[in-house]
């Protein structure tokens, strides 16, 4: 679906956190497929099915637990795309009328912890793979592949859909190869793919890593969504999100599973993608680590645009921030170079441990994500003053403090359950077996909880508000064009 003009602006992007006009609303329904697709068919995330078989899984049940993670974890996720076409605003900044206005710097901390952790993982990745077949050092490839994403977080939006659409059609025809090779060339432990196999403990740390990946890009989702036309359906926005990114995620995921079974103990992402491709043809396996590395470019791009987004966002709580492509600049540059930073800095003790890492992220944000559905979906049914929540003393406050009690008590009771491997087991979780259930805790939890403490809300008095501030939104908007 497009507009009827497909208006297009030229040169760098200069909107940010800003509301986006009418007029400049543009794209297709379903470039949001191969958008999500790619985003999620790279090797960083070949690294997150791994945790069934490494744990004592068999390979059959560590890809039934990464099919069932996928399904749950991507539905949360989906469900935000929505919300950029209707209110033409990023992710993050749509916290505020659940957190506040100064309130919601709580989840923008987590996510830009969020951001910047994926690119410290994604950019050694980059450069391991790089050094594996081009050489030259790892160090030096993690600078160039920043810089190259920084060039396309800083074009942005339109440059982004376009280069994650060119990637996967190439990704379609060398992964659609190397996984035929993995398929009919390696063979696997016996008992792979037994149904007898089932270990309750190591299959649930699968799905729960699993599931978190895919609740862990909710903080995404409209960025890539906001210029779309607002007469797009939810429910067909929902699944060209859906099934793009959960398409995309199994299909890695399942990959690093058939590795790590093949491998054992001798596994390492970037040595068994590179020994596995070369038994289709000697030589293929540096072609599949090339093109790897294109995709980790494309998905630093992302962290480093949302990075920029959300550092934005928290500085406009303090001081007003006009949208400019001087602001972006700035913003980029100061995600990209912590990121360098953290990459250079990163030990190994780090890329062992980035499975914990998936799974506190996975922990912070299953509150927010019910929280912000909760609201969106079921609370105001879509209906929001946009104007507001760029108002520091506007209807939604300062303090959203339902929105912040709701998240706190959905954290809290998620605590006991908690099972982070060697860092921290909670008494529900140890009870379990090791097995972590907090995902089915939290959620429904911080959402009934934020229900209850928002009925009072006068729902319709805000979309009264909206309406008569709807003329105005558009014509303030306009100026933010230049930079």
């Amino acid at each position: 679906m497009t507009t009827a003009s497909e208006p297009r602006l030229t040169g760098l992007e200069t909107r940010s956190i800003d509301y986006v006009p009418l007029d400049e609303r543009h794209g297709r329904l379903w470039h949001l497929g191969p958008l999500w697709f790619m985003s999620n068919a790279q090797i960083a995330t070949l690294a997150v099915g791994l945790i069934g078989v490494t744990g004592g899984a068999n390979l059959l049940w560590s890809l039934l637990a990464i099919v069932a993670g996928t399904v749950v974890g991507t539905f949360f996720m989906a469900f935000h795309s929505a919300q950029g076409p209707q209110l033409g605003l990023p992710q993050m900044i749509q916290s505020r009328p659940q957190f506040g206005y100064v309130g919601a710097l709580l989840v923008w901390l987590f996510a830009y912890v969020q951001y910047a952790g994926f690119n410290v993982f994604n950019t050694i990745l980059a450069g391991q793979a790089l050094h594996a077949t081009l050489h030259g050092g790892v160090k030096p490839w993690v600078v160039a592949v920043t810089l190259l994403a920084f060039v396309v977080a800083l074009v942005g939006y339109d440059v982004i859909h376009r280069a994650e659409r060119i990637l996967t059609y190439v990704f379609l025809v060398v992964f659609g190869i190397f996984t035929v090779g993995v398929l009919v060339n390696l063979s696997f432990p016996a008992g792979s793919f037994d149904l007898g196999g089932f270990r309750w403990t190591p299959f649930l740390a699968q799905f729960g890593v699993v599931a978190g990946y895919q609740i862990s890009w909710a903080i995404y989702v409209s960025d890539y969504s906001r210029y779309l036309p607002p007469d797009v359906t939810v429910r067909k926005t929902f699944y060209w999100t859906y099934f793009g990114s959960a398409l995309g995620g199994v299909w890695l995921m399942a990959l690093g599973a058939l590795l790590a079974a093949w491998a054992g103990k001798d596994f390492d992402t970037v040595r068994s993608i590179n020994a596995a491709g070369d038994t289709v043809f000697s030589g293929f396996g540096a072609i599949v680590l090339l093109f790897a590395a294109l995709g980790l470019v494309s998905v630093t791009a992302l962290n480093m645009y949302g990075g920029s987004l959300t550092l934005i966002s928290a500085v406009d709580s303090f001081r007003t921030v006009r949208p400019t492509l001087t602001v972006r600049l700035v913003t980029l540059g100061v995600t990209g170079a912590l990121s360098v930073a953290g990459a250079l800095a990163a030990t190994s003790h780090f890329l062992r441990n980035f499975n914990d890492f998936l799974l506190l992220v996975l922990y912070l944000f299953i509150p927010w994500t019910a929280v912000n559905l909760m609201d969106y979906y079921v609370v105001r049914r879509g209906r929001y003053a946009v104007a507001e929540i760029f108002n520091p003393r506007g209807i939604y406050g300062r303090w959203g403090l339902h929105g912040i009690v709701a998240y706190l008590v959905g954290f809290a009771v998620m605590v006991p359950f908690f099972s982070v491997g060697d860092l921290y087991t909670g008494p529900a979780a140890r009870a379990l077996g090791g097995a972590d259930v907090s995902l089915f805790v939290g959620l429904p939890v911080a959402a009934l909880l934020y229900w209850l403490l928002t009925r009072s809300i006068d729902v319709a008095a805000e979309q009264r508000l909206a309406e008569a501030e709807a003329a105005g939104l558009e014509r303030a908007a306009h100026p933010h064009r230049e930079p």
